[in-house]
């Protein structure tokens, strides 16, 4: 089974946040680096819910995944 593409901004939408091209680039700007050792998931500035859906995204290799992977990469550049 094919799994659906996200777009970036879709991701940021599921996870209730602001979802145009400046306030994703201001959240990865005020969120990055994140330290080597943290799993995207258990950063501090995401709600019980976000973190949940993040780490269920991963663990399930969902169709979210993908976008999930790109949010991390992101939020690992300094």
């Amino acid at each position: 089974m094919e799994h659906p593409v996200h777009p970036f901004h879709e991701l940021f939408q599921q996870l209730g946040l602001p979802a145009d091209d400046a306030s994703i680039q201001a959240f990865i700007e005020r969120h990055a680096p994140l330290p080597a050792t943290m799993a995207l998931y258990q950063a501090p500035f995401w709600s019980p819910a976000q973190a949940e859906f993040l780490e269920a995204a991963l663990e399930e290799d969902a169709d979210w995944a993908e976008v999930v992977d790109h949010l991390d990469a992101s939020l690992r550049k300094s």
